[in-house]
């Protein structure tokens, strides 16, 4: 089995609120602290099961204050709104670098089903 890409530069962009991760396979991503938060993989918003995922509301302004490595596979993202219990693998992190535009628009569309709005003033 071919192992993920692991990243070999993570570096948060605190004033823009991104993490900016380039991988061994020369993938680069910039993900939004909101777009980490609501897809962190905690099973405080993911659940033990797909029907049990919270759908994460009002976290358009939140930001990461510290990232701690988790041995050679994950790191650990520490959130302003003092979450922090999820690890994100090397895989995972992967998975939301190739798929932010799906995973993106699923998020907008759970919000707009729920009748919710963001409140940002750029509009992402």
């Amino acid at each position: 089995m071919a192992s993920s890409p692991i990243p070999i530069e993570i570096n948060l962009q605190q004033k823009s609120k991104l993490l900016h991760i380039v991988f061994d396979d020369q993938t680069e991503c910039k993900l939004s602290c909101e777009f980490l938060r609501v897809y962190s993989p905690s099973a405080e918003v993911q659940g033990h099961h797909p029907s049990q995922a919270v759908l994460q509301i009002g976290k358009e302004n939140v930001n990461i204050v510290k990232i701690s490595p988790v041995g050679q596979y994950a790191i650990k993202l520490h959130f302003t709104d003092g979450h922090d219990t999820g690890l994100f693998s090397w895989p995972y992190l992967y998975n939301l670098a190739k798929n932010y535009d799906q995973l993106w628009m699923e998020y907008i569309m759970k919000l707009d089903e729920t009748g919710v709005k963001r409140k940002v003033e750029d509009g992402k």
